[in-house]
């Protein structure tokens, strides 16, 4: 097995323009696969809300939720990094609370780190959980727990201005000690002056190629979740079809006697048989 991922190997392979790779993964099943193909990090993210229970955003998932997802996911990983992502006002509410649920990743789920959304709001915050020992990875750009107040799920820093709190957004939390940052939905541009000014990585999600590495649901990727795709996803199987084809062939198989057959069934002993069918005589003899 290779060795553990970490913030340290992370930085390397960035001064190397050895990419990164990261995936979501929502329990220990997905995540033994992706951590034996190779992935670099597995993000048990909250878009498992949508993903894994339903919800039609990221904002319903609760502490609770990310603990219990992220415990199964660290679990199955044996090399791969695993980050937690912080539910919607899980760190809003105070610095103290936020210390204690981004501890709780950690100390009762397994998490080798924690991500928040924003900017310069939450750099304070990030200097204290960094200074605690809790490893923080920052989210800028588009940040589906503000999709309310963005208006939906649109491109980010389109403009001057936005652009430029983006960039000094991204250096505040490096100064803070946030050891990745991930850049979602931004121009390409952006996020290539992004990468180039900043000595941490940069994981990249809709944000063009030029960052350290990069990021997608694995829902996504497989074809496994069609409610929308993203411009920025690239399918790289259509698992749906290939389930839904296999579900069906059992389903066809069971209601024709062809499932299970002999090949799937266990038989008993002639003798334990014969002994049994005796015994039963027996029984209906004395009755």
């Amino acid at each position: 097995m290779s060795e553990r991922v970490t913030i340290q190997s992370l930085k390397e392979m960035k001064s190397k323009r050895q990419r990164i790779t990261m995936l979501t993964a929502y329990d220990h099943a997905f995540a033994r696969i992706l951590d034996d193909a190779g992935i670099d990090i597995l993000l048990v993210g909250d878009s498992l809300g949508m993903v894994a229970l339903g919800y039609e955003d990221t904002l319903p998932v609760t502490v609770e939720e990310m603990i219990h997802h992220t415990r199964a996911v660290a679990r199955g990983a044996r090399r791969a990094m695993v980050i937690a992502d912080m539910p919607f006002m899980s760190y809003q509410v105070s610095d103290e609370k936020a210390l204690e649920n981004a501890g709780n990743m950690m100390k009762l789920a397994g998490a080798h780190g924690v991500k928040l959304e924003g900017g310069a709001r939450i750099v304070e915050l990030v200097k204290k959980m960094t200074d605690t020992g809790i490893p923080v990875m920052g989210h800028l750009g588009l940040t589906p727990q503000s999709v309310h107040q963005f208006g939906g799920y649109g491109l980010q820093a389109t403009d001057t201005k936005e652009a430029k709190s983006l960039l000094e957004d991204s250096l505040k939390l490096e100064e803070a000690g946030a050891f990745a940052i991930v850049l979602e939905k931004i121009p390409a541009e952006l996020a290539d002056l992004v990468t180039a000014r900043l000595t941490i990585p940069t994981i990249g999600i809709g944000a063009g190629p030029a960052c350290d590495g990069q990021v997608l649901v694995t829902h996504d990727l497989l074809g496994m979740f069609e409610k929308f795709v993203p411009k920025f996803v690239k399918r790289y199987a259509n698992l749906k079809v290939v389930i839904d084809q296999a579900v069906k062939s059992y389903i066809d198989d069971v209601r024709a006697d062809i499932f299970p057959s002999a090949e799937h069934s266990y038989r008993m002993e002639k003798g334990v048989l014969e002994d049994l069918m005796e015994a039963i005589d027996e029984d209906l003899r004395k009755a």
